[in-house]
């Protein structure tokens, strides 16, 4: 086929790149060879050089009708990297375009095809992704799935095709929650007044909750929306209880009155002198008299079924004593922006920024005993006591309602605008951590990031250091190796540690005469023969049962550190006696992410956070930029405690001997009472896979589905509900977009 520029396109001149796009809709007509488009089914493969941290391509198709979004297919790739999709050509087909991006931008086409594919290749293409990634069809098998299609599509008298392509398409969307919040939204299901009263009327114990409104000075416009969203609620067993903090404005009181006259739930107080947040807390708490209280601040709304999915979610775990929820921002205009779906519970996080936040719910007589709000941290008063009152819980008694519950008021001077307005408030969060954390391990140390609110926690080291095993599998290919070893020996601040470079039947003479010199000069380097037929869980296995140090570290020969301190910070986190699998910050070497933590699910098993991202990007609320939880990590670069690696019986040789092993361990450390984490305080390139290449044989291809099938058979639903990551997100991208 031949491309035709049609529309805000340009060639470059004297230039890396061989087309600029003018605008926000570059379009190419695509020209058959044949003079028609013949009818049927096509692989789309493109390949993309261009200038954006990542760019969306489309293919519009026209039957005569002319171009529509909603007859387009798209395709999201990063600089230089390889896409495929299945797509239909019909019979109605007039004319193909192809919008290379979708902003202003320089781009080179390395490989623009149409293949003509057999039906039943295409049909195994098509059902195969909706195993990996739909999640409708996740976890049942391509019989299954097909017999579905089939019986929905004559329910709806249309062709199993064109229901199976819809499904396909959607799994391609991106959805950015700055772009499509608002049809996300539209697409939920509303839960119906009479749905609401059947809910409620099955919940056998139904908890007063308290809902804590401290006041001053709120605009009489905001505080009354923040009222009326509490009388609004479908679950009725509540209480408000306003403590008014000496406000200045009449208009306040008299508001705050005439509500307390038309509903006896709702109790005040007006404090006699203005005392901050904190004291009109306490003197709201005081009046609570439910089991539970809601945090709520005089100027935000509540969902209409906030209090219903909480006591909901009471029902499911009555032992909880912190509940919170997912939460969303509401402008001047009511129009809600700016959504935070959050993890479940998350300690490491919790540490870096208040996650929790909105909606908070919790136990009334904990927050009694750690003594309420605490004076002096005002503006993290939630933090504060979110920290405090975790520490006197269990995981399981710390609840996450993944629903939009709390609309926070993005208005002039609020915090939910612009967090760098009240600079008090990240001072307040620094004193709450350290507090949180030194209680944790005494002489650990905190310090606020360069993002609101948000805070790094140094954890201590013994003195010496235990020694640490870098296990480095390999097999010749010296170009990869030598740098690898030499920038680790160069570039690592944390003295005690071995390399152990795990000799995979190596006959390159210029990488057997490496190893033998760099095990000569430097006496950190001991080269190990493993000679057997590749297998990377089993040559791990092998180089634990040799290792001297403590701490494992798994390495690719592919890694090289960028900061001295990588190893340094990785120990801190090791040696803590929680935590199980440590993981890394590791790019491409164009400066890309690569691994920010792994998410269960993404792709079928598993998948990397924040791919392609770009380095200096903060990520989902800040996530690239802080120590968090997550439920596993890559083992490119992994540090575990060598007893937790021998506790669970390492990576597993026999089933998994080249992908998802690390998925596995991981998973079977998390499943022993350990937390896994990912620091962006360790930081390495990774030239991903090169040594070893890709699955591009049929017996590759085969290992690599036995593997998968061992995964989902092994961990089965665990694998689509990541705790780390959250059910509105989705599992067909790597960047936290919509589902």
């Amino acid at each position: 086929m031949r491309l035709i520029p049609h529309n805000e396109l340009e060639r470059e001149q004297h230039d890396s790149f061989e087309w600029r796009a003018l605008g926000i809709d570059p379009q190419f007509l695509l020209e058959p060879s044949l003079g028609r488009w013949l009818p049927g089914w096509r692989m789309l493969e493109l390949t993309i050089e261009h200038d954006q941290a990542c760019a969306t391509a489309r293919v519009f198709l026209d039957r005569g009708q002319g171009f529509t979004e909603a007859e387009s297919l798209c395709l999201r790739l990063s600089s230089g990297q390889a896409g495929k999709r299945v797509m239909f050509l019909p019979a109605s087909l007039k004319v193909l375009r192809f919008d290379p991006l979708e902003s202003e931008g320089r781009f080179t086409l390395k490989r623009l095809r149409l293949v003509w594919l057999t039906p039943r290749f295409a049909r195994d293409r098509l059902l195969g992704r909706l195993l990996r990634v739909h999640p409708d069809w996740r976890g049942k098998t391509k019989s299954l799935v097909l017999a579905q299609l089939k019986q929905r599509a004559r329910a709806q008298d249309i062709h199993w095709r064109n229901l199976a392509l819809e499904h396909y398409n959607a799994t391609f969307d991106h959805r950015t929650v700055q772009e499509n919040y608002k049809d996300w939204l539209e697409e939920r299901a509303h839960i119906t007044d009479t749905r609401a009263r059947a809910a409620a009327a099955q919940i056998r114990h139904r908890p007063l909750i308290s809902i804590i409104l401290p006041v001053y000075n709120p605009r009489i416009e905001w505080l009354r929306e923040c009222l009326d969203s509490a009388l609004e609620q479908s679950y009725a067993h509540w209480q408000i209880c306003i403590a008014d903090d000496h406000s200045s404005d009449p208009a306040v009181r008299d508001l705050i009155a005439d509500y307390a006259a038309r509903d006896p739930r709702i109790t005040y107080v007006f404090r006699e002198s203005n005392g901050h947040v904190c004291a009109a807390s306490n003197s709201a708490l005081e009046l609570a008299r439910g089991e539970f209280i809601a945090l709520l601040d005089h100027d935000d709304r509540l969902h209409p079924h906030a209090l219903l999915h909480v006591a909901e979610a009471l029902q499911s775990n009555p032992q909880a004593g912190l509940l919170y929820s997912d939460e969303d921002k509401i402008n001047a205009q009511g129009q809600r922006f700016d959504p935070h779906f959050k993890p479940d519970w998350n300690p490491d996080l919790l540490l870096a920024q208040n996650y929790i936040s909105h909606l908070g719910v919790y136990r009334t007589d904990i927050v009694q005993e750690v003594g309420g709000f605490r004076r002096g941290f005002e503006g993290a008063q939630d933090h504060d006591l979110a920290l405090r009152v975790a520490a006197r819980l269990r995981s399981d008694q710390i609840v996450h309602i993944p629903y939009v519950l709390y609309h926070w008021r993005a208005g002039e001077g609020s915090t939910a605008l612009d967090s760098n307005q009240k600079d008090y408030t990240a001072r307040a969060g620094l004193a709450a951590v350290r507090e949180a954390a030194t209680a944790q391990a005494p002489g650990a140390e905190v310090e606020a990031e360069n993002f609101p609110n948000s805070y790094r926690v140094r954890w201590p080291l013994p003195c010496p250091g235990p020694l640490v095993s870098l296990l480095i599998p390999t097999r010749d290919r010296v170009e990869i190796l030598k740098p690898c070893v030499d920038a680790i020996l160069s570039r690592t601040e944390y003295p005690n540690f071995e390399v152990l470079i795990l000799d995979n039947q190596s006959c390159c003479t210029e990488t057997l005469s490496y190893m033998a010199s760099i095990a000569k000069r430097d006496p950190r380097v001991r080269v190990l023969q493993w000679d057997h037929a590749f297998n990377y869980s089993a040559i791990n296995n092998f180089g634990a049962r040799a290792a001297r140090g403590d701490i494992l570290g798994l390495i690719n020969n592919d890694i090289e550190p960028i900061n001295a301190g990588w190893l340094k910070e990785m120990v801190r986190q090791a040696i803590r006696p929680e935590i199980g699998c440590v993981g890394a910050k590791l790019y491409y070497p164009n400066d890309t992410i690569q691994h920010g933590g792994v998410i269960l699910g993404l792709g079928g098993v598993a998948g990397h956070s924040h791919k392609y991202f770009a380095r200096g990007a903060a990520g989902y609320f800040y996530r690239l930029k802080l120590a968090h939880n997550v439920s596993a990590v890559t083992a490119a670069c992994l540090l575990v405690r060598k007893s937790v690696f021998e506790e669970v019986g390492g990576l597993d040789e026999e089933n998994l001997p080249v992908a998802f092993n690390d998925v596995d361990f991981c998973l079977k450390v998390r499943e022993a009472g350990y937390r896994n984490i990912w620091t962006p305080y360790a930081e390495l390139y990774h030239h991903e896979s090169i040594s070893r290449g890709s699955d591009d044989t049929p017996a590759k291809r085969a290992r690599a589905k036995a593997e998968v099938t061992y995964m989902r058979r092994t961990w089965g639903q665990a694998l689509d509900n990541d705790p780390a990551y959250n059910p509105n997100l989705t599992l067909a991208h790597e960047d936290f977009s919509l589902r």
